[in-house]
């Protein structure tokens, strides 16, 4: 177990992803770049999204079935236009867009080794656009250490 030492640097950094309706969108490139540009070789990244329709997940990032087995699932729990639900003010994928960022989540943290993401060999960063249409999503990435 290595020594505990005080965070002597914070860095922060934000990108928009401009995404094309429902589906994951691969950001673990953006992550990377901002790991390495903030100069913090050992610490923690915080990854947050601005929306309530959309989320962040760490997934698998070599087979793309992964991706459609995961939006059938998905659409099983919480399919578009079911009558439970009441608030629809932007069409029938409003509130599943709702409950599916809430039961994926809006932030991650990922440890920071070398001035790089401690990603495991198949883990990807993805933001989980919920919504059918086009939108512009905010990420943030706040990048803790020394």
């Amino acid at each position: 177990m290595s020594r505990a030492q005080p965070v002597q640097h914070v860095a922060q950094h934000g990108f928009t992803v401009h995404t094309r309706g429902r589906g994951l969108f691969d950001v673990t490139q953006q992550i990377r770049d901002a790991v390495t540009a903030s100069g913090v070789g050992t610490g923690l990244a915080q990854i947050f999204v601005h929306h309530t329709s959309c989320s962040l997940l760490i997934g698998e990032n070599a087979d793309p079935t992964v991706q459609a087995d995961l939006e059938r699932f998905f659409a099983r729990l919480v399919p578009d236009g079911d009558p439970i639900f009441r608030h629809d003010d932007e069409g029938p994928d409003d509130m599943p867009a709702h409950v599916r960022a809430i039961l994926t989540g809006c932030s991650l943290s990922v440890p920071v080794h070398a001035g790089k993401p401690m990603l495991g060999t198949w883990q990807g960063i993805y933001l989980y656009e919920h919504r059918t249409h086009a939108h512009q999503r905010k990420v943030t990435i706040t990048v803790l250490g020394h």
